[in-house]
C-alpha cells in the first residue's frame, strides 16, 4: 500500500514513510548502528558525493529508522521534507544558526519558552545577528519590525506558558513581502490541531519530546519545510555539529505518532473542562486557554486551531505562596516542567522554566508569581476535576 494514495491524517500517522526489511516486520525496525558498510571503494566514494533515497553513510547524517520518522512527519505536516534532531532545542538552535549569519536581522516574538529566548537574546547577538523582539499579539509591532533587510522571523504559534495566539496569516504576509523566512515553533498547538504551512509558515519546528512521544520517555525534535532548505541548508549544519536524533528515540517517536491524534483529542477535551472548572473558582484570578471565550485571542484561536490544545494556564489569587499551596495540594497532577505527557502535569513557570528571566521580563510576559501551567493527561477527566477543585479549595 502506498500511503500517499490516502488523504486521511490518521492513516498517514500509521503508514507514511514505512520501510520494511526482507523479513516483513509489522512494527518498524530499529536500525541500531552508527555506521554502514559498502560493497566497494567506488560505492563508498559515490555515496559521499551523493546519497540516494535509501542509502546511508553514518547515523549522524541519517539512518533508516530516523528516515521513516522524518518522512512520516513531513507527510503529516504536508511539507516536502524533514530532519530529526536530538531535542526540540537542537531543532530551534540548528534552524536559526543554519539560516542566519553575522549581519543578518531576525524579528522574533518576545513571548518564548525560556531556552528559546536565551538563544534569541543571548546566543545569536554574540555572533553578530541583529535581533528585534515584539509583542506577538500586536499587529502594528509586527508591521513596524518586519521591514526590508529582515532575514527571518521566529515565533511560537501559541506561546509558552501564557498561551498567546499569534495571527499567522498576518505575520506570514508581512514576512513574504520582504522576502524573509517565517520559522514557527508549533509545539503547543500540535500538528494534530494546526497545519502551519496552510497558514503561511515556511519552516515548522516541533519538540517531539512533547505530543509526538507523549508518554514522557525520551527527547526528540524535528524541522520540517521545503527540501531545498532541509537538505541544502539545515542538514549540512546539523550533521557536522552533531544534533541528530538516535535511532531508538526515532523509533519511539514513530510508535507515538500512531496514537498521537487519539491522545491529543482526548487531552484537549479534558483541558477545556479543567479550564472551565478553574475559571469558575473564587481562588482563581484568571484562566488562559485558547478556545475559552474569555481568552483575548479566542476568535483567532478557533479560526487557526481545530481544538485549543492540551495545556491551560491559570493565575491563583495570593501569589507564590498560594500557587505553591495549590500545587502541593494536588495528588493526581505530577509536579514537573514538561507538558503533553500521558500523566497530567503542573508547573510553576516563574520558579522553573522561566526563572532565569528578570522579574520585569516575567511580568511583561504576564508570568506573575501566581501563574501555574497545567498539562492535561489521559487520566479520567472526572478524577482530574475533583483533584483540581480540592487543590483550589486548599488555597
Amino acid at each position: 500500500m502506498n500511503p500517499d494514495e490516502y488523504s486521511g491524517w490518521q492513516t498517514k500517522a500509521v503508514h507514511a514513510g514505512t520501510r520494511r526489511s526482507q523479513y516483513g516486520e509489522m512494527s518498524e525496525a530499529i536500525f541500531m548502528t552508527q555506521g554502514f558498510s559498502y560493497e566497494s571503494a567506488e560505492q563508498a566514494e559515490s555515496r559521499f558525493i551523493e546519497c540516494g533515497e535509501d542509502e546511508f553513510i553514518y547515523a549522524r547524517y541519517g539512518n533508516p529508522t530516523v528516515r521513516m520518522f522524518e518522512e512520516r512527519m513531513a507527510a503529516l505536516e504536508g511539507v516536502e521534507d524533514g530532519f530529526a534532531t536530538g531535542s526540540g532545542m537542537a531543532a530551534v538552535h540548528g534552524t536559526l544558526c543554519a539560516l542566519l549569519s553575522s549581519g543578518d536581522r531576525l524579528v522574533s516574538s518576545r513571548a518564548l519558552f525560556g531556552s528559546c529566548l536565551f538563544i534569541v537574546e543571548s546566543v545569536l547577538p554574540r555572533f553578530g545577528v541583529e535581533v528585534e523582539l515584539v509583542d506577538g499579539t500586536d499587529a502594528a509591532q509586527w508591521q513596524s519590525a518586519i521591514r526590508p533587510g529582515t532575514k527571518a522571523v521566529f515565533l511560537e504559534t501559541v506561546s509558552n506558558p501564557m498561551l498567546e495566539v499569534i495571527d499567522l496569516r498576518h505575520v506570514a504576509d508581512l514576512t513574504r513581502r520582504v522576502g524573509a523566512t517565517l520559522i514557527v515553533d508549533n509545539a503547543l498547538a500540535t500538528p494534530v490541531f494546526q497545519r502551519t504551512g496552510d497558514l503561511g509558515a515556511d519552516i515548522v519546528i516541533y519538540s517531539t519530546t512533547k505530543h509526538v512521544d507523549g508518554q514522557g520517555r525520551c527527547l526528540g525534535g524535528i524541522v520540517l519545510g521545503e527540501q531545498e532548505f532541509i537538505r541544502r541548508i539545515f542538514e549540512p549544519f546539523v550533521k557536522h555539529t552533531g544534533g541528530a536524533i538516535s535511532p531508538f528515540n526515532a523509533w519511539i517517536m514513530l510508535k507515538g505518532l500512531e496514537t498521537m491524534s487519539l491522545r491529543c483529542h482526548r487531552q484537549a477535551d479534558t483541558a477545556l473542562q479543567l479550564a472551565e472548572c478553574a475559571e469558575s473558582h473564587a481562588n482563581v484570578a484568571k484562566v488562559r486557554y485558547p478556545h475559552l471565550p474569555s481568552h483575548p485571542q479566542q476568535r483567532l484561536a478557533t479560526g487557526q486551531m481545530q481544538k485549543g490544545g492540551t495545556v491551560l494556564t491559570l493565575e491563583v489569587n495570593g501569589g507564590r505562596d498560594a500557587a505553591f499551596r495549590f500545587i502541593n495540594a494536588l495528588s493526581l497532577f505530577q509536579i514537573s516542567n514538561n507538558f503533553a505527557d500521558a500523566k497530567s502535569i503542573v508547573t510553576h513557570p516563574a520558579t522553573t522554566t522561566h526563572q532565569r528571566l528578570t522579574v520585569e521580563q516575567r511580568l511583561h510576559l504576564g508570568i506573575t508569581d501566581g501563574v501555574v501551567r497545567i498539562s492535561a493527561g489521559l487520566e479520567d477527566p472526572a478524577d482530574l476535576l475533583v483533584d483540581l477543585s480540592r487543590a483550589l479549595d486548599a488555597v
